[in-house]
């Protein structure tokens, strides 16, 4: 193997690490991935150089997605404190090449390396992976720490990530309760975004809404606590994972509206594995198809649940390929 690449897939929590073989059929190198919490280190350096030193290896590039914009040399992390360097932290490591990128831009990039196992369908589309240099255009979006949001365009044989912060997009309700909660948010918080509803927290922020409208006080809860009352049949908090589920349904259907993204979405992050079967018995799919003249169209739409477990990982690791291939070009 030539040398690896150093990739990573930084979010606002949690920073995960591995090594990616650029000329492999299968590029990321699953048993060297490790994950350590932000909080741990002061840079991305520091635990890139901590992963690189607990896995006794060495690499000389790198590429690190990240959870947050990605602007000329600099990159923030929106959910941390971190502000990234491209050409300190290539200093610091002491590598040749460092490129960073954004988060849902790698998770766009995944798309060309799923295969059908990797993906589950929320309604009854179903997907295989293109031809080689048939053009396909995707939407990618997903909850976690935040709501990412992205794009991959293929064109001969070329991948192209659209790197968005569409997260931040105003949220639309599209019913009346949907309204009363925008109400109770916009009190709170001002402008009202999709990632105030969609991520791990704005679950939370739906289900404290839904309270208030019920006239009762939940308490101060995490995310898997609602989720758990929903199993245990707590109504509001089963409410709240509905709602959740047909929000997420109706600005997915409008990514692929805003993006021209026919030939499918895929619903990343940590929270899509943990409510699979939530999104495939709620009005998900019923309110991504529901688009006036177009709901026809949006019929014939994939909607896929990823369920690879490093899906940034490997999207950082094609990334990488594409890279190689590019330089193999020149």
């Amino acid at each position: 193997m030539a040398a690896p690449f150093l990739i990573a897939d930084i979010g606002g929590t949690n920073a995960r690490f591995a090594l990616a073989d650029a000329a492999a059929p299968e590029p990321l190198i699953g048993e060297s991935v490790r994950e350590f919490a932000v909080a741990e280190f002061p840079s991305l350096a520091e635990a890139a150089r901590h992963y690189l030193e607990q896995a006794d290896t060495q690499a000389q590039r790198g590429v690190f997605a990240v959870a947050g914009r990605v602007d000329g040399d600099e990159a923030r992390i929106t959910n941390h404190p971190w502000v990234i360097s491209r050409s300190r932290t290539r200093d610091m490591l002491g590598f040749d090449q460092v490129h960073l990128i954004n988060d849902f831009a790698a998770q766009a990039m995944a798309i060309g390396l799923y295969r059908t196992d990797d993906v589950v369908a929320i309604g009854g589309v179903s997907w295989a992976p293109a031809a080689p240099h048939e053009s396909r255009t995707y939407a990618v979006l997903g909850p976690g720490t935040g709501l990412g949001v992205g794009g991959l365009v293929v064109r001969d044989g070329r991948c192209y990530p659209l790197e968005t912060e569409g997260g931040h997009v105003s949220f639309p309700p599209g019913t009346p309760e949907e309204i009363r909660i925008l109400e109770i948010l916009s009190a709170q918080y001002g402008r009202v975004s999709n990632e105030r509803l969609i991520c791990g927290p704005g679950l939370v922020n739906i289900h404290r809404a839904l309270c208030v409208i019920a006239g009762t006080d939940p308490g101060a809860l995490e995310p898997k606590e609602v989720t758990a009352r929903a199993a245990q049949g707590d109504v509001l908090c089963m409410r709240a994972v509905d709602v959740f589920c047909a929000v997420f349904g109706a600005i997915a259907g409008d990514l692929v509206l805003t993006v021209g993204a026919w030939d499918g979405v895929f619903l990343t992050g940590g929270l899509v594995p943990k409510m699979l079967d939530s999104l495939r018995h709620s009005g998900f799919r019923q309110r991504f198809e529901y688009k006036g003249r177009f709901s026809p169209t949006m019929a014939r739409v994939p909607s896929l649940a990823v369920m690879h477990p490093q899906a940034g990982l490997l999207g950082a690791a094609a990334y990488a390929v594409d890279l190689m291939r590019r330089e193999n070009a020149a």
